[in-house]
């Protein structure tokens, strides 16, 4: 039997729970998802206010960290570099805007969080951010 590992419903509740307070810090509306490491969405939330393309985005951001187990602005740098749009990828979810990011659990990809409303670099801090709260680590260095 093969099992494998995912974020847990409740992480993914309190990664959200995290973006949102960092968008009501910033005075922002944002769109989150999180997803598990087959990209099967887990969580999800829109704010009041939150462009309807945003909550596409986040979707896809999350989707994509997972399945392709890179964060999306490597992902966008990969697809930039080499000629390759996302249509090559043959998956309509698949993007490269920065903000979709893995999860981790001992160098395991358990799922992807994608944060989308604010520049590319911010929407990938707060993605950091969350699975740092949630986690208790960066992480980048797991």
């Amino acid at each position: 039997m093969y099992t494998q590992q995912r974020i847990s419903s409740e992480e993914a509740l309190k990664m959200i729970q995290h973006v949102i307070h960092e968008a009501y810090q910033l005075k922002k509306e944002i769109a989150v998802a999180v997803s598990g490491p087959e990209g099967e969405p887990l969580a999800f939330l829109r704010m009041d206010g939150a462009s309807p393309a945003a909550s596409r985005i986040a979707r896809n951001k999350a989707y994509t960290a997972a399945i392709d187990r890179k964060d999306t602005k490597l992902m966008g740098e990969f697809m930039n570099d080499n000629d390759r749009p996302p249509a090559f990828w043959g998956d309509d979810g698949v993007t490269g805007f920065g903000g979709g990011v893995t999860v981790r659990s001992k160098g395991v990809v358990v799922g992807g969080i994608g944060v989308s409303g604010l520049s590319e670099a911010e929407d990938e801090r707060i993605a950091y951010a969350a699975i740092a709260a949630v986690y208790g680590k960066d992480h980048k260095n797991d």
